[in-house]
């Protein structure tokens, strides 16, 4: 076959394709390979099935530094399309071992890929899927972006779909459903108050991988949120308006550059527990035909893939070549793309050893946390896995890592359904859950605290549904949690009964009262700031339909509610009261009580199985800030009137009360309600009701 590019040895370093003034170095890591071939195809176009154009068998003599294989392509620039046929030892039940030279797999330190620019293409699918590594050289204009470095305990933090957010008709974005549409929303959510945004997987995925229908509307489903990763690198092309090759790199650093000028933080949701390639009959990708035995945590017996990440495979993620190539992707991410910070998923995989055993002290989390180019990135663990491993509070010892308080999530909700022996639990969460991260250097934002994420309910239909509504997703209803914490506010589902919908609506704002008043880093879901419901599928997953895409047309329908969140925001950003850097002095130890717990009396606490109030006078003196008062009543049908404590100077008024109709259920400080001689406020059922001290 003709080669058009004389070549050479090249360089083991770095790993990769890598466009040097001599040409384009190829570098790939295989222990147990036999032959490795580079084989480049005709074009770097989307058709990622195009014909082979010439291929470069290495010599293991020549071509080989150590376990890495490498060759030079000589005077080689400009765009190219490849990837790389393994052989090797073919031994699954023995050795572990899946070397098959048929497949052409992908480099794992890809940039970029070509064959995935059209979400959901017909013949894309498991039986016909194909992607190609890319290389392009690329000059991006950053003009000046830098990180915005803002601290943590001042952040904000919005989850978000990057397709789901726009796909709807009714965003009226210009490219629906990209990188691009995001852009668009700048606006939206900088009126918001948000900080950072937090995006669900955007590295490549299959979206076709799912073969289920659904069984109402018989339409095939999706992978649609994307927690399957094909590549660590390469940026998911069908999420880019622009399609042509390097197109969806640049419109992802367009939009990093948006977002930085607005002010707002970009983190991204990355999955080092797992890959698409699945189980044993799952599909060769990349890593299974390159290294299987190095990459995946293979039983020791039966040599089958450990399953602590619920989808068939376990990454290797302590073995010093994996845990080389997650610290090469995140450098990669900080310095060439620019992102603030991670969202580790099923982060306590990171944590197990060789064998799956937890390590007490993992290098995988300690490496991340001590990282120097990583110094001053959000590092956030997702502390638990799909093997029931739970390590919220325990997951590190370092205080560089937060964590997603699923503690938090629990409490909240309990209380607002009204439950017994939840408002001691409640407490110790607005107080910053020094039960869980009081100790070394941790701080309260060592907690990020959420209601609700991708993964549940939304936080409409915590307030509409007792049971979850998952039949569309073609699995029986058997998937996703069926402890959801959950009460319908006295009817299942959709209604137009006005007594349910005004209690949701205010079940709505007293979480959100707890969620933004409580020390910590609040987390919110795309979507909850003007009612979106998924009809009460707690799961979707596959729903790439008008389920999990945000209906626009809300904001206008519920713009009481949008006006609530974003006024709450305000208060929490304009009152560093609410964003503590230290936990509260122990009690027993200080004459100065920064937080007063109450009932219906000052001084006087109910810690009771049945209690449903809980009250605290929030001291804001030694954090520059006037003083707080906050109610909050969890029964579900009585109103409890409240003794206020009286103030030494100044007066009380009323800026919150999740009861009264917008507008005024959240008032300006300076425009609040006078608390009347008597010092005492009535609670509705369910209701958040919050005071600021004016001074005299």
């Amino acid at each position: 076959m003709a080669r058009e590019y004389p070549y050479s040895k090249g360089s083991p370093l770095p790993l990769g394709a890598t466009i040097t003034p001599a040409g384009i170095n190829f570098a790939l890591f295989s222990r147990h390979a036999s032959e490795v071939t580079l084989v480049l195809l005709a074009g770097a176009d989307s058709s990622a099935k195009g014909p082979i154009r010439a291929e470069f068998p290495l010599d293991p003599e020549r071509n080989k530094t150590g376990d890495i294989w490498h060759i030079l392509l000589e005077g080689a620039s400009g765009e190219f399309s490849y990837a790389y046929r393994v052989d090797g030892p073919h031994d699954p039940e023995g050795s572990g071992h899946f070397f098959n030279p048929a497949p052409l797999l992908l480099d794992p330190y890809a940039r970029m890929l070509t064959g995935g620019e059209e979400w959901a293409a017909p013949g894309n699918n498991t039986d016909g899927f194909a992607r190609r590594c890319l290389i392009r050289e690329e000059h991006f204009d950053w003009e000046g972006d830098h990180p915005l470095n803002i601290p943590l305990k001042d952040s904000i933090i919005y989850e978000m779909h990057v397709r789901g957010f726009t796909r709807s008709p009714s965003s009226g974005v210009r490219r629906p459903g990209t990188f691009h549409g995001a852009i668009e929303k700048i606006p939206y959510l900088k009126e918001l108050g948000v900080t950072a945004v937090e995006l669900m997987p955007v590295t490549d995925f299959n979206e076709l991988e799912n073969t289920r229908i659904n069984p109402v509307t018989g339409k095939p489903l999706t992978n649609f949120w994307g927690y399957s990763p094909i590549s660590f690198f390469a940026p998911k092309a069908s999420y880019a308006a622009d399609t042509t090759p390097g197109g969806p790199v640049r419109e992802f650093k367009e939009m990093i550059k948006a977002f930085h000028k607005a002010g707002i933080e970009v983190i991204l949701d990355v999955v080092f527990n797992h890959t698409a390639e699945a189980g044993g009959d799952g599909p060769m990708i990349s890593f299974r035909g390159l290294d299987n035995s190095i990459y995946y945590l293979l039983d020791p017996r039966s040599r089958e893939y450990s399953n602590y990440s619920g989808c068939g495979n376990t990454l290797n993620c302590n073995h010093p070549l994996v845990r080389q190539l997650i610290i090469d992707c995140l450098h990669y991410w900080v310095i060439e793309m620019h992102v603030d910070g991670f969202r580790f998923d099923l982060a306590s995989i990171l944590g197990r050893d060789r064998n799956g055993e937890v390590l007490s002290n993992p290098p995988m989390v300690e490496i991340i946390a001590e990282d120097p180019v990583l110094a001053h990135t959000k590092i956030i663990a997702e502390a638990w896995d799909a093997a029931g491993l739970y390590q919220v509070g325990s997951f590190s010892t370092s205080a560089r890592w937060a964590e997603w308080n699923g503690r938090f999530r629990d409490d909240v909700r309990s209380f607002i359904c009204g439950h017994a022996n939840t408002v001691a639990n409640l407490a110790t969460r607005i107080a910053g859950s020094a039960d869980l991260y009081q100790r070394g250097s941790h701080q309260p934002c060592n907690s990020i605290n959420f209601i609700t994420s991708h993964d549940g309910f939304t936080l409409f239909d915590l307030v509409s549904y007792n049971e979850k509504n998952n039949l569309e997703n073609g699995e029986d209803n058997r998937d996703g949690c069926n402890n959801n914490i959950s009460w319908n506010s006295g009817h299942e589902g959709a209604t137009d009964r006005k007594n349910i919908t005004t209690l949701r609506h205010r079940r709505i704002r007293t979480m959100a009262v707890v969620l933004f008043l409580s020390q910590g880093v609040p987390m919110l879901v795309a979507g909850d700031e003007i009612g979106r419901s998924q009809k009460g599928n707690n799961n979707a997953y596959c729903q790439d339909n008008p389920t999990s895409w945000l209906d626009w047309k809300l904001v206008k329908k519920n713009s009481g509610l949008l006006r609530f969140f974003r006024e709450l925001i305000a208060l929490r950003k304009n009152h560093p009261a609410f964003r503590r850097s230290s936990f509260f002095p122990d009690p027993e130890k200080t004459e100065e009580k920064e937080i007063l717990w109450q009932a219906d009396r000052p001084h006087r606490q109910d810690w009771s199985a049945e209690a449903k109030i809980l009250a605290f006078l929030l001291r804001g003196e030694s954090q520059g800030d006037t003083d707080f008062f906050v109610i909050l009543n969890g029964s579900r049908s009585l109103s409890r009137t409240v003794a206020v404590p009286r103030p030494a100077s100044g007066s009380w008024r009323l800026i919150i009360n999740t009861a009264a109709p917008s507008p005024r259920d959240i008032l300006t400080p300076g425009t609040g309600q006078k608390i009347r001689s008597d010092f005492k406020v009535t609670v509705k059922p369910m209701t958040a009701v919050v005071l600021i001290l004016h001074p005299a």
